[in-house]
């Protein structure tokens, strides 16, 4: 093998895509790999277009934060919440995202687990406002 065939490496944090650093990206993985009870219940009813036939990704980031779920299609973010959650920090954080035109829905961990039905519901009725007619719920059908 000559020089000409040598690949010279990427600085840090190059070539992962849409400008992520690799500790965010490593950071993602590692939550899709911890999730909670309640994460994990959510992922049962949202994953590979379960839900209104819609794409959800999960533990995703969008700009210096990872959001729980996400439809790009319509811009909705659902968040599972411990009792670490509702302080300043996540203000701000819905802010910045509210201001990149994300909705954001946020549920308590206890309310995923006991009242499931209640939960998806409400991410419905979000998704029918979100959208243009007709409804998603129509859509592949």
């Amino acid at each position: 093998m000559n020089n000409h065939d040598k690949k010279a490496p990427l600085p840090a944090g190059e070539g992962l895509g849409r400008g992520r650093r690799v500790s965010q990206l490593d950071h993602a993985k590692q939550l899709r790999s911890n999730q909670t009870d309640a994460e994990q219940r959510l992922w049962y009813h949202l994953r590979a277009h379960c839900f209104m036939n819609l794409k959800f990704r999960r533990q995703t980031p969008i700009g210096p934060f990872i959001v729980d779920f996400v439809c790009m299609e319509f811009k909705l973010i659902v968040e599972a919440d411990g009792g670490q959650h509702g302080g300043d920090d996540d203000a701000r954080r819905d802010a910045w995202l509210k201001a990149q035109g994300f909705t954001v829905l946020h549920f308590w961990n206890h309310d995923v687990l006991q009242q499931t039905d209640v939960v998806l519901e409400r991410i419905r009725q979000v998704l029918i406002a979100l959208s243009p007619s007709p409804s998603p719920t129509g859509r592949g059908e």
